[in-house]
Order: structure tokens, then C-alpha cells, then sequence
């Protein structure tokens, strides 16, 4: 039991004893809510307790608080105190904090990999752009969201899976067939009309070129029906191999790249059978439709058209489907917030099929703004279009990419500085927190020259400056704050943790020294670094970011 869980038992004990003793009466006590204080002053933890049982006990919240801090004792307890209408400030005794940092530091590299859940397994399906041309700055904050999310979930011990949906069938990749079509027919000089539905981008004239210098003029008198269909083959994997080199260099692999085609025809049409069965579909006009406002949807959805092709729902059903029958208990898909009117009607379709839609879950991400010299930057200065995600990384790393990404709540716009992502300054959070590892690093280069080593059993209790303390108590809430962040698919507290952290370090560094004091202090110092240092790195491999050794 940590002490966390001590205090919190403490504080239910008191009220039952409380209770047992006829001076509450019975009741349902409400769970017990600990809070680290914002100052020093106020204590290790806060709770408000007093006052969220008032309602059971039918007492003033300071009353209650009263009573319990009277029935409060045990040797980890210094004192408890009442503050403004009912809070309880706790202040520990010092061996506590101490105790609880020796088995942190015992831990080594497994602290901040908390115990398996025994979940049912998670899917995170996150990205899942068309394959008809690169990604863009939006899909890199899926990506980087994406990815976090799956490695904070897999710190915090549940068992998960990533997923990559390609949207290879449908309408996109006949527009990108003839899309390339027309720009290799007019690089040969022909004559062409653009699609109307075409993909403007300059891939898409690169891809031609490529096709060009390979294989010349040949596909000119090949009837068009089979050219656009080698056209359609060459393209889309070309476009998923550069996709997939983007998302490598971002950090960001999946455990499975699922195809959409592989849904038709079977798959689809098995689900609205399925839904035929259930009565939740019906035909109007010779189309089929979900009655998906008997689930919450505004309006019914048309699952299959008049001609017999299935909609882009209808595979949605079948994907979700597919995802429920392969036994995931939890399925998470971000989505961007373009997306937002179509939650109801997938969650209304699993809903119908007779799947819980409160184990799908769907977390939508905001705009991303680049902003450069103060100014917004709508399009990309090679293409005119859209800045990839490509140029982003080049421009500012892949490192700085990604914790940008993930600073911010998914659900909240996103600026993006680009001048700040590349600077070489503590104003720059994420070189901010990178350099505290470096500094780390450089302490122990210097301790191995001076011979000074990490004992068995460092003399902890030495560590009483204040800036030790802070740091040391900011590093026993570091599981806490991964379960709670994976438990509400939070990557950006992780990144506020890390910069908090490093923040405490580098107050640390610049007033405690490690060489040339005391040997059992500088020991007892050099093992408050080498923790850190571990949490640091743990912090930045869920974010994807790396750790450097030398900056």
C-alpha cells in the first residue's frame, strides 16, 4: 500500500469510526478524493471530503472535518489541519516521503509501468487518411495524439492494439486513377479535361512523372479502362509507401493496417443483413436505410443506394463490426472534428447491432493553426497547397512536432509556433525539458571521472533542501499521473508533468551541488538525479519524443 492509500483508508476509518460511535449516523460514504496542494504551506494532501459527505452526515463540512482530524493518528502522520469551509490538509512525516522514494528508486526502470488492468484488449484506430496524397499538418496531430495515447495506455497496463484503416475502395481511389491518368496524359502532351472530383496536388503530377521516366509513353495506347486501372494499382501503393515513410519518421507505427477493401462485398453486406434482421432497416425510394433516430441520430442513414452501392456508413458498420467480433473490449477512434456529425450515426448503427456504444469511443481533434513571425501560414511554400507533414518535420523535428502536438487538450484549436518549436532555448518547452535529461547525462560523465557511484543504500534523509523535496514528492506522483491521464486519453498532462518536472530539476541543479560535497550527500544527490532522469525519459517515450544524452 503506498501512502496515497494509507491517507485515504485513514480518512475512511475516521468516518466509520465516527459512524460506529453514534456521532455521524449511517450512511454510504462518498470515495475519498486526494489532491496534491498547490503550495508547500498547505501540505502533501488535500481533501475535500468533509464537504462532499455533509449530505450523508448532515453536519457542517467544518464539523465533520473536526471530527475526523480528532480520530487521525498512525506514524506517517505529522499533522492534519483544517482549512477554509472543510478542507483537510495533510503534512506527512518526512520518513514517509523518503520510504516511498527508496522504493521508487528500488524499482529502477520498471517505475512508471504500472500493473497489468486484465482489460479486455483496447483498438486505438487513429490516422487513417485516404491513400490519395501526403499528410497533412491535422493528420500529424492524429498521429502524434494517436500514438501517445496508445503508449500512455500501455504504461498504465492495459493491453492494446493500433490500427490503421486504409480507405483503399470506394469513389477516392477511382478519382485518384483518373487523376494521375490526366496529368500523364498531359505531360505527354494530350489534350485532357481535369476530373472535376481530381486531386490537385503536385504529388499527383510528381506520380505521373515518376511513371514517365520510368516507363515512357508505352501506356498511351493502352485501352483507358486498363490504364486507369494500373494507374489506380501504381499510385495507391506509391501513395501508401510514402505514407507509411512519413509516419516512421513521426514515431508512429501500427500494429495492423487494415484495408477497406477487404469489408466488400461480404463483410458489408452481412452487417445490413444483420440489421435487417434486428428490424433496424428499411427500404424507401429502392434504397436501404438505418433508422438511426430511433438510437439519437437526427435522421435516418442511407446504408445502401438505389443502385446497389453500398455508402461510406455502410462500410463503417462493417468495419465496427469486424472490430467488435475480433473481441476488443474498448474501441477508441480519433477522428477530426470535421467528423462530429457522424458519431450519432456509427454509435446509433453499433447501438442496432447490439453492441454497447458507450465501449466505442470517439475523441475528435481540433484545427491545428501555424503561425510563423506572428503570422498565420495557410499553405506550403513548395506546393501552394496545404503544409505536409513532411515540412513540418523538416522545418522543426520530429521531436518538437510532436510535443507541440501534444501540449494542448485534443478537444481544444491548436496555434503552433513555429519560430518557439525552433529554438535552441529554455523558452522552447520541449528543448526546455530535453536539456534537463542532457544536464542529467553530463552529472553522471562527471561522477564516473571523479569515481563517485551509486550505492546499495544511499542515505536519503540528506536530501532536506527544499528544491529536493519538491522534486522528490513531483516524482512519487508520476504513476498516479499516468493512470489518470490514460484514463482519460490525456497525453498532454504526461507533457505537462515532464516540463513541471524538468522545471523542479533545473531549480535543483542550480542551487544543490553534486561534486566536491559531502560523499554520502552526493550520493543521496546522485540518486535523485538518476531518478529523474528515468522519469524524464519514461515521460518522453510515451509522448514519442526522445531523450537526448549531449545537446
Amino acid at each position: 500500500m503506498d501512502i496515497k492509500d494509507t491517507v485515504e483508508q485513514a480518512i475512511l476509518e475516521a468516518a466509520r469510526g465516527a459512524m460506529k460511535d453514534g456521532v455521524f449516523p449511517e450512511g454510504e460514504l462518498p470515495k475519498v478524493a486526494l489532491e496534491v496542494p498547490p503550495q508547500k504551506e498547505f501540505g502533501d494532501f488535500a481533501t475535500n471530503f468533509a464537504m462532499q459527505s455533509a449530505r450523508v452526515f448532515h453536519r457542517s463540512p467544518k464539523q465533520i472535518a473536526e471530527e475526523l482530524v480528532k480520530r487521525m493518528a498512525g506514524d506517517w502522520l505529522e499533522r492534519a489541519e483544517i482549512a477554509g469551509p472543510g478542507f483537510i490538509n495533510f503534512h506527512l512525516r518526512s520518513h514517509v516521503v523518503y520510504d516511498a522514494f527508496g522504493r521508487i528508486l528500488e524499482a529502477g526502470d520498471a517505475y512508471g509501468q504500472l500493473a497489468p488492468k486484465g482489460n479486455q484488449p483496447i483498438q486505438v484506430e487513429y490516422v487513417s487518411a485516404n491513400p490519395t496524397g501526403p499528410l497533412h499538418v491535422g493528420h500529424g496531430r492524429g498521429a502524434a495524439a494517436g500514438s501517445a495515447i496508445v503508449n500512455l495506455l500501455r504504461a498504465a497496463g492495459y493491453a492494446v492494439e493500433s490500427e490503421y484503416y486504409i480507405n483503399d475502395a470506394g469513389n477516392q481511389m477511382e478519382n485518384l486513377a483518373r487523376s494521375v491518368n490526366a496529368r500523364y496524359l498531359e505531360l505527354l502532351g494530350q489534350n485532357v479535361e481535369f476530373p472535376e472530383d481530381g486531386y490537385h496536388g503536385a504529388d499527383i503530377r510528381e506520380t505521373a512523372e515518376r511513371i514517365i521516366k520510368r516507363d515512357g509513353d508505352q501506356y498511351l495506347s493502352m485501352n483507358e479502362e486498363e490504364r486507369l486501372e494500373l494507374f489506380k494499382d501504381l499510385a495507391y501503393r506509391e501513395k501508401l509507401a510514402a505514407l507509411k515513410e512519413d509516419l516512421e519518421d513521426f514515431q508512429v507505427t501500427f500494429d495492423k493496417w487494415f484495408s477497406e477493401r477487404t469489408l466488400h462485398p461480404d463483410a458489408v453486406r452481412e452487417a445490413v443483413e444483420a440489421l435487417e434482421k434486428n428490424g433496424t432497416i428499411y427500404e424507401k425510394d429502392g434504397a436501404l436505410w438505418l433508422k438511426s433516430t430511433e438510437y439519437g441520430d437526427d435522421k435516418d442513414r442511407v446504408v445502401i443506394r438505389d443502385n446497389g452501392v453500398p455508402t461510406y456508413l455502410a462500410a463503417d458498420i462493417a468495419y465496427h463490426r469486424n472490430k467488435f467480433e475480433r473481441g476488443f473490449g474498448t474501441l477508441i477512434n480519433l477522428w477530426g472534428a470535421d467528423h462530429h456529425g457522424y458519431v450519432c450515426r456509427v454509435k446509433a448503427s453499433m447501438k442496432a447491432l447490439g453492441y454497447d456504444p458507450d465501449h466505442l469511443k470517439i475523441l475528435l481533434l481540433q484545427m491545428v493553426s501555424l503561425y510563423r513571425g506572428g503570422e498565420l501560414v495557410k499553405m506550403s511554400k513548395r506546393t501552394g497547397e496545404s503544409v505536409t507533414l513532411r515540412e513540418l518535420m523538416e522545418e522543426v523535428g520530429t521531436d518538437a512536432a510532436r510535443y507541440f502536438f501534444l501540449m494542448r487538450s485534443l478537444d481544444s484549436q491548436l496555434d503552433f509556433d513555429l519560430d518557439l518549436a525552433k529554438k535552441k532555448s529554455n523558452e522552447n518547452p520541449v528543448y526546455y525539458i530535453q536539456y534537463a535529461h542532457a544536464r542529467i547525462m553530463s552529472i553522471f560523465r562527471q561522477a564516473k571521472e571523479t569515481g563517485l557511484a551509486l550505492g546499495k543504500e544511499p542515505k536519503l534523509s540528506l536530501l532536506t533542501d527544499e528544491t529536493e523535496t519538491e522534486l522528490i514528492r513531483k516524482i512519487e506522483e508520476y504513476e498516479e499521473e499516468v493512470d489518470k491521464a490514460a484514463a482519460e486519453y490525456a497525453p498532454q498532462r504526461i507533457a505537462r508533468y515532464a516540463y513541471d518536472l524538468a522545471a523542479l530539476f533545473h531549480s535543483f541543479y542550480n542551487k544543490c551541488r553534486i561534486m566536491g560535497v559531502d560523499a554520502e550527500l552526493a550520493e543521496a544527490r546522485l540518486a535523485l538525479v538518476t531518478v529523474t532522469a528515468h522519469v524524464i525519459r519514461h515521460a518522453l517515450g510515451i509522448l514519442g519524443v526522445s531523450a537526448p544524452e549531449r545537446m
